[in-house]
């Protein structure tokens, strides 16, 4: 079951054009949310966020709108058999959005931690700002890693520098604050980045916007990460070529964070 252009699809085939620039090219655009209290309009769920994600990115790249009255119709309908959804808009406007369950064991991981190792340099993404259908780089950087027993790869820039993980934005805690890569590092401007960044602040809880040097990432008592869907998960070991770093996975600032994804 999915949404495309403006029609409701019992199907788990997707018909396109052998000359469409999203199959070809990964020339699409796309977010995905999960859905709080059965409802877009949920302040967890951020609607509005990521229809301006998307419209950010359109808008930079010259494509065409899509038909947002479809596109919120499409959700409506598939939020009632789905958490999560994502939403991919094609170039020329049309729509399609496909559901999905939440992560198994994602409770689990949210309260122990996970393993992650990082990635080659090469496998940064492209166009870091936007979230295009081109999202080969950090699906092999995840699957690569994945053979090292670790469950999710960060990415890293040819300085070395943590940058993101294949699926989240990163946080660490150290030295009495918060602390995350900046945007102008190269990285995905997360919808629950900004979330955060707000909620902090609105709380007066210092956050530094700082590159994550090899030895900054030495300094952090306990790290994670965040996207829209597993809201936050601790990392306690990182895989690196000179060795692996631990970090403290219950560490009291982490449940702090959690609370900012209560209503």
């Amino acid at each position: 079951m999915y949404w495309y252009c403006g029609e409701l699809i019992e199907s788990q085939k997707l018909e396109l054009d052998i000359n469409d620039p999203g199959l070809l090219y990964g020339a699409t655009v796309f977010t995905t949310l999960r859905i709080y209290g059965d409802s877009l309009d949920s302040s967890l769920t951020n609607w509005q966020a990521h229809c301006d994600r998307l419209k950010f990115s359109l808008h930079a790249f010259g494509w065409t709108e899509p038909d947002w009255n479809f596109v919120r119709q499409g959700a409506e309908i598939l939020l009632k058999h789905f958490p999560v959804l994502r939403i991919t808009i094609f170039p020329d406007g049309r729509e399609w959005i496909m559901g999905r369950l939440l992560p198994p064991n994602l409770t689990e991981k949210q309260s122990h931690g996970i393993v992650c190792a990082l990635a080659e340099p090469e496998l940064a993404r492209s166009l870091p700002d936007h979230k295009t259908g081109n999202y080969l780089s950090a699906w092999l950087a995840k699957n690569i890693v994945q053979t090292l027993t670790a469950e999710e790869a960060i990415l890293v820039n040819s300085q070395g520098n943590w940058l993101e993980t294949s699926t989240g934005n990163l946080w660490g805690w150290g030295e009495g604050c918060w602390w995350t890569p900046p945007l102008e590092a190269g990285i995905l401007p997360g919808i629950e980045r900004s979330h955060l960044l707000k909620e902090l602040k609105n709380r007066q809880i210092s956050v530094q916007q700082e590159p994550w040097t090899p030895e900054l990432v030495k300094r952090l008592a306990a790290i994670a990460y965040t996207n829209s869907v597993v809201e936050i998960i601790p990392i306690h070991t990182v895989q690196q070529p000179t060795g692996s770093l631990q970090y403290n996975p219950y560490h009291d600032c982490l449940s702090k964070l959690k609370e900012l994804f209560l209503p």
